[in-house]
């Protein structure tokens, strides 16, 4: 009953924030993150996952909305269990059920549709697990039962932060200014080491030892050989997109999986390697294969990396 009050209160509070915020034409960011704070306050999961979590969500969602505050999508059969209704009711119904629904406004119905009523729900149900990185992580993989999807929300939490904001937009073309490089369209070009596939990315031609810079913020989620890629090092950023370096001559030093890298930093240089064993060099002119994907929640696929080439080459710091 006094966690009941204590919400009321809270969230009353929030709604008379909300109001005055919007008067006041602050950033929906900041909005966001006060929002996470406050629910942070009462559940005890840090902030940053929460983010993190409703980040994913609005990745994956077919037609996020772009003022909405919260995009977690909660399935009717995990909000109210087996009740055999799909409208708001109050949370007391959907326990009996075995939903996860909670009342997170205080009008007395857990309404799936309501932002607030969201938010608190998913910080409830993570809140079983407790409030550590591997509570969460644990509370995370019950609720998606995917690895890739935990990963992800972990990465993200970590970069939130890291740099205690959400708007981690910064973009930059991978290599500097003051190199030569050219480059066009070669994504879905046929490709013939290794068998007949398609080229899942665009070729930056440059100069043995170019610097190639990440293009985003993101953590680094592989490095090493690979004997189509030779030394290459893929890395996610926060929008669920997998951007991947490779043909490289080596890497920038103290690089490990599961750094955090910044937008223009420097990640290695252009090279030749490839197409054969570790070591294998000198197969084709020196190039950076630049390839860019996109997870769903389901499913991973390659997808034309020219047209943020370009828009970032036009933007290069």
């Amino acid at each position: 009953m006094i966690q009941r009050y204590t919400v009321c209160i809270f969230l009353s509070f929030f709604l008379l924030s909300t109001i005055a915020h919007a008067e006041e034409n602050v950033d929906i960011e900041q909005q966001k993150i006060t929002l996470y704070k406050q629910i942070e306050a009462i559940t005890l999961i840090p902030w940053h996952y929460l983010a993190a979590l409703n980040r994913y969500e609005a990745n994956i969602a077919e037609d996020p909305a772009e003022d909405a505050l919260i995009h977690i999508n909660i399935p009717k059969e995990k909000w109210y269990g087996a009740a055999p209704v799909d409208e708001p009711i109050d949370e007391e119904t959907i326990l009996l059920f075995g939903g996860i629904g909670k009342d997170g406004d205080g009008d007395g119905i857990a309404d799936r549709n309501n932002q607030y009523d969201i938010l608190y729900t998913i910080a409830n149900y993570l809140q079983q697990y407790g409030s550590t990185p591997q509570d969460i992580r644990t509370g995370l993989w019950n609720y998606y039962k995917r690895e890739l999807t935990v990963l992800s929300i972990m990465n993200y939490a970590r970069l939130f932060d890291t740099y205690q904001k959400i708007d981690l937009d910064e973009t930059a073309f991978p290599i500097p200014k003051g190199y030569n490089y050219s480059y066009r369209n070669t994504w879905g070009d046929a490709r013939g080491f290794g068998g007949r596939r398609i080229h899942e990315g665009t070729d930056i031609f440059a100069n043995y030892g170019t610097p190639v810079r990440a293009t985003t913020y993101g953590i680094i989620e592989l490095k090493g050989w690979n004997k189509y890629g030779g030394w290459r090092i893929g890395i996610r950023d926060i929008y669920n997109r997998y951007h991947y370096y490779a043909h490289l001559n080596g890497f920038a030093d103290g690089l490990e999986i599961g750094d955090i890298v910044e937008a223009g930093q420097t990640i290695g240089s252009v090279g030749a390697s490839g197409y054969g064993p570790p070591g294998t060099s000198g197969k084709f002119p020196p190039h950076l294969h630049y390839g860019l994907y996109k997870d769903n929640g389901k499913t991973e696929w390659s997808f034309d990396p020219f047209p943020n080439l370009k828009r970032w080459e036009r933007k290069n710091p």
